[in-house]
């Protein structure tokens, strides 16, 4: 039931401190997390590197990006732990013609961020370790530009008071305070995906008027080099040269849009146009697709049919979605995020992590029945 699903997932929050600093050390130290058998290989998704001088502006803006020593640390505990595996070695494990050893991890970072060619590819290739890259239809644009839904939140962020956002479509109006911003973006994120990208394009410049923002707005981000390292995303000549570097490159949409929200007119172009300018600009296959948001809200049955209808050999969620048994179009990922410690991260890939959050999914009926 949903509401039980949510009430698991908040008992997993609040005894979360506790796992991190305690129980998950704890088992790490005993070996227990090192003993765990992993037949299948764990794919891991990073969404960026943070430029070593950079501030954070908002936690939940920045949370899925990790600094450059953080992730130095995980490159150094993952290559002494697990066996870890190229992309093409994924690839053929998929379609049965390869076998690989237990343990074995692939690497894979989503958006397509420039800080992923300049931080994130030096402290790859420092540790010879391969990654995974998806990117969107914006990374062959000739000018860098921004994730649309960051820069949605970097408005939102703006204003020092309460306001109000109509949508001038359907009249609808989104009313935020400073601690509901968070909320009131994720809304307009689903109601923005509704549309496709010049849609959405309008809809942004229609909320910057109506939020007060010059038109230049957005001019630090683009100009600044750290800021821009942050939130721009690679260029066409950017991702060229990010491909001969040996670099694998995956395909995540024209736009970047919540799939679940979107037509099938849209949602079709979105996935099956990306694979085909992807295949032409980099002249080679582009094998692989990552969902955009990749949770259970964003990514339904047509979307993965459609993936494999693409001509995609494999497509990839952003969440671990558990079990053994999984379609090569609905692969499973453990996201790592800033506030994740190596111990933490350990846990996740062993599956303890996921093992724990089912059963306190599992023990919210019992509880609410015996106190029915």
């Amino acid at each position: 039931m949903p509401g039980e699903q949510r009430n698991g997932d908040e008992s997993m929050r609040v005894v979360s401190p506790l796992l991190k600093h305690v129980v998950y050390p704890g088992l790490s130290k005993a070996g227990y997390l090192r003993r765990a058998t992993l037949t299948a290989p764990t794919v891991l998704t990073y969404h960026g590197v943070l430029p070593a001088e950079y501030k954070i502006i908002d936690p939940r803006l920045d949370g899925n990006l990790i600094s450059p020593e953080s992730f130095r640390r995980q490159l150094q505990f993952l290559k002494d732990r697990y066996n870890m595996i190229s992309p093409g070695e994924f690839l053929r494990w998929c379609e049965g013609s390869r076998e690989l050893p237990s343990r074995s991890l692939l690497l894979t970072c989503d958006d397509g961020l420039r800080n992923c060619f300049y931080d994130m590819l030096p402290l790859l290739q420092e540790f010879d370790i391969e990654c995974l890259f998806f990117v969107t239809g914006a990374c062959l644009s000739q000018a860098p530009t921004m994730l649309w839904y960051e820069e949605l939140y970097l408005v939102l962020l703006a204003p020092h008071n309460d306001f109000t956002v109509e949508l001038p479509e359907t009249g609808e109006r989104i009313y935020a305070s400073r601690s509901t911003k968070h909320s009131a973006w994720w809304e307009l994120v689903k109601k923005l995906s509704q549309h496709d990208l010049e849609g959405r394009r309008r809809l942004l410049e229609t909320i910057r008027m109506q939020l007060g923002l010059e038109e230049n707005w957005d001019a630090k981000y683009r100009e600044d080099p750290v800021l821009s390292r942050r939130f721009l995303l690679l260029n066409q000549s950017e991702l060229k040269q990010l491909a001969a570097s040996g670099a694998c490159v995956g395909a995540h949409t024209l736009s970047h849009p919540m799939l679940s929200q979107s037509s099938t007119e849209v949602a079709w172009k979105e996935i099956s146009e990306s694979k085909h300018n992807f295949d032409q600009v980099l002249g080679q296959e582009t094998w692989a697709f990552a969902y955009p948001f990749g949770d259970s809200t964003s990514v339904n049955c047509r979307e993965v049919e459609m993936a494999e209808c693409a001509g995609f050999k494999a497509a990839f969620l952003n969440a671990d979605a558990g079990g053994t048994s999984v379609s090569r179009f609905s692969l499973a990922r453990v996201h790592v995020t800033a506030e994740m410690t190596i111990t933490d991260l350990e846990a996740r890939i062993s599956g303890f992590h996921r093992s724990l959050r089912r059963l306190f999914k599992s023990a919210i009926p019992s509880v609410v029945g015996s106190t029915a």
